[in-house]
């Protein structure tokens, strides 16, 4: 069977929360804040296959999600950023928006990969009072 049109839904990992924390300890009289950044949420890219020549795995897979960025921690530990989802595709594909109908991007060069959803910013500290 030959497939050359497709819907899918895409969504890019969300950014992991910042943690607000405080420094304890026994003979520190304020110790001041010392949380964590949270992580960066996964881009979506879509990347040329030259091996592929049809859209024949998006038949039953329709939902892709990047990973979504871990939350942060005491002791000014950062959370880890989501992994990169990266779509195949054949060479000659073009994604668009289905609610604008604007062309995101225009797949036809070989080993072409382009960024088509950002994923989230992670969560900011409190650094000071």
């Amino acid at each position: 069977m030959f497939i050359d049109y497709t819907k899918i839904i895409i969504k890019s990992g969300d950014g992991g929360n910042g943690a607000v924390s405080f420094r304890r300890e026994k003979y520190v009289a304020a110790g001041g804040p010392d949380g964590g950044d949270g992580g960066r949420g996964g881009n979506i890219y879509f990347q040329v296959d030259k091996d592929k020549n049809t859209l024949i795995d998006f038949r039953y897979n329709k939902k892709f999600k990047a990973q979504n960025g871990e939350n942060g921690s005491g002791s000014h530990c950062n959370g880890k950023y989501g992994e990169d989802l990266y779509i195949k595709v054949p060479i000659g594909t073009v994604i668009k928006d289905i609610k604008t109908g604007k062309v995101v991007a225009d797949l036809s060069n070989e080993n072409q990969t382009e960024l088509v959803l950002k994923g989230g910013r992670g969560g900011r500290r409190k650094l000071s009072f």
